[in-house]
């Protein structure tokens, strides 16, 4: 089997950022370097009523449609970024962010990396406390 770099080259890479807080969940296409959005899609544009916006439910469909999306831009292979809140919020995704992913991989979408970009602070604002 013979290996070409241009056959390497014309491969159409895109990243994928899943923004999964137990609000919403947001999925977000960009070109490889993020500078060009390719296609967007948030729970509140799938599902009717505002409890279900960050359901596992909302997420796949969510996915399934951004895989249609993409490949008609002739985007195959994606990396995947996948983000909390952060901050002095939760530091974990919401629920909607381990079934986008599994979504895309089940709509033929080939996942090259996985990366977690929540951002955590180095000594920023306290967070809050429970009350007593």
């Amino acid at each position: 089997m013979d290996i070409r770099i241009g056959d390497l080259m014309s491969e159409k890479w895109g990243v994928i950022h899943i923004y999964a807080s137990y609000n919403n969940t947001i999925i977000h296409v960009t070109d490889i370097t993020g500078a060009e959005t390719i296609a967007k899609i948030s729970g509140g544009m799938i599902v009717k009523n505002q409890k279900d916006e960050s359901s596992p439910y909302a997420a796949m469909q969510g996915a399934f449609k951004i895989a249609d999306m993409i490949r008609e831009k002739g985007i195959e292979k994606v990396h995947v970024k996948v983000r909390a809140p952060g901050g002095s919020k939760s530091k974990n995704p919401g629920p909607g962010a381990q079934a986008a992913i599994r979504a895309l991989a089940r709509a033929g979408i080939r996942i090259g990396r996985i990366e977690d970009v929540t951002p955590i602070p180095h000594d920023g604002t306290t967070p809050k406390k429970r009350y007593k």
